[in-house]
């Protein structure tokens, strides 16, 4: 049998999922030994099994799927920065035993493809005892750290499921409006880091009148397609990997994978690359742009908790937040509605009353909303709430003032 008592299982995050394997792992967990599962941002449903609350967990983000991974465990998540993790798998602080990857033959017989994903991939398979490989050939054939040595893997099986795609998620109006203010703040010829998710569509949208930008992210999704063939991004400005768009993972649908496909334009690079400030540092104008679930009054960020539930991590925010401070032209935006998605709460709030504190106020650079942006930068405390109620939605503009000690009134 792979697997043993008290072994730790991983596979990579969101589309790098074999979720033929993982299915089948859902199937046995009856017959299998005690296990513990090694889960990041989960996008398949595999985790909607029954079974699968059979299972001991460990996450490293509470987003998509892992939520229930999260409230499995009962809440068991190393709030870890991106950049931290390979170390601490290496480290066996976050223990790796037995690997599932999905990977795909390449020209060369000796070396496999990653396909959509190596974040952190390497160093989960370099610390495993047993390495299974899902040979997929519907991936995209992708290069540089996206390779791996077929002598590394212990057992290989074939793909038998639908393939874990993510295409990107609608945009409501809120975010393209929140997106346009964005959009203001980004110059030409800046360097661009984004996420997945509505806001992160609606930037890339709202993006593509622009020219000479350079894409640098730790995952980038469908809409990068649209700015490259667009001549939004042409990379050709970034300082480092002129005319290259590099990412750690492709989290889109067939239009990405496609277009990624043998791409030499297109880097998949690990977490230890994409994440590190002295990468970043060397990115000319780079423009970090990332969202968050709410934000206080001294301008502390919570990205995980909503309400009582895991549904973020502590992820690459911060790395890339402090990344578009680190080099010359720089900038961070924490971009997000001013309001939940019913309009009954103020995403803006006067404390976070216990909740995370993802990035620290000190860390923070600007906030936008559909109202505008409020720099935060080097502002004292008073000042940083004025200027926070100021991007507010109106409706809670006097509440926050009154909370703050902000005695204007700030509605209009």
């Amino acid at each position: 049998m792979v697997l043993r008592a008290g072994d730790h299982v991983a596979w990579p995050q969101g589309p790098g999922e074999p979720v033929g394997l993982t299915h089948r792992l859902m199937e046995q967990q009856g017959a299998l030994p005690r296990v513990t599962l090694v889960v990041g941002m989960v996008t398949s449903k595999t985790l909607n099994a029954p079974s699968a609350a059979g299972f001991d967990y460990l996450c490293l983000n509470g987003a998509g799927d892992a939520r229930k991974a999260a409230a499995y465990s009962g809440n068991r998540i190393v709030p870890a920065h991106v950049s931290a993790i390979p170390g601490l798998i290496a480290a066996r602080r976050i223990p790796v035993d037995v690997a599932l990857i999905r990977a795909r033959p390449t020209d060369d017989p000796e070396m496999l493809s990653l396909g959509v994903i190596c974040d952190f991939v390497h160093e989960m398979v370099a610390a495993a005892r047993v390495v299974v490989a899902e040979i997929d050939e519907r991936m995209p054939l992708t290069g540089q750290d996206a390779l791996i040595p077929r002598s590394r893997i212990t057992h290989f099986t074939h793909a038998d499921r639908d393939e874990p795609l993510l295409p990107d998620p609608e945009p409501s109006a809120l975010d393209l409006a929140v997106a346009r203010r964005v959009a203001e703040l980004v110059p030409d010829r800046a360097t661009i880091q984004i996420g997945i998710g509505t806001i992160a569509a609606a930037v890339c949208a709202a993006l593509k009148d622009h020219r000479g930008l350079g894409l640098h992210s730790g995952v980038i999704p469908d809409g990068a397609v649209a700015l490259i063939e667009t001549g939004a991004v042409d990379n050709l400005h970034k300082g480092v990997d002129a005319g290259v768009t590099v990412t750690g993972g492709l989290f889109g649908g067939r239009r990405l994978l496609d277009f990624a496909d043998a791409n030499p334009a297109v880097a998949l690079r690990r977490a230890t690359y994409t994440h590190a400030q002295a990468t970043l540092s060397r990115l000319a104008n780079l423009h970090t742009i990332n969202s968050a679930i709410e934000i206080d009054l001294s301008g502390q960020v919570n990205a995980e908790l909503a309400g009582e539930r895991y549904v973020g991590a502590v992820g690459g925010q911060v790395d890339f937040v402090r990344g578009g401070r680190a080099g010359a032209g720089g900038r961070s935006i924490i971009a997000m509605p001013s309001v939940t998605p019913d309009g009954k709460r103020s995403k803006i709030v006067a404390g976070l009353g216990g909740r995370p504190v993802t990035t620290a106020r000190s860390d923070v650079d600007l906030l936008v909303t559909e109202y505008g942006s409020a720099d935060l930068w080097g502002l004292d405390l008073k000042a940083r709430a004025a200027a926070l109620i100021a991007v507010a939605h109106p409706d809670f503009r006097d509440e926050l003032g009154r909370a703050s000690g902000v005695s204007e009134r700030l509605s209009g």
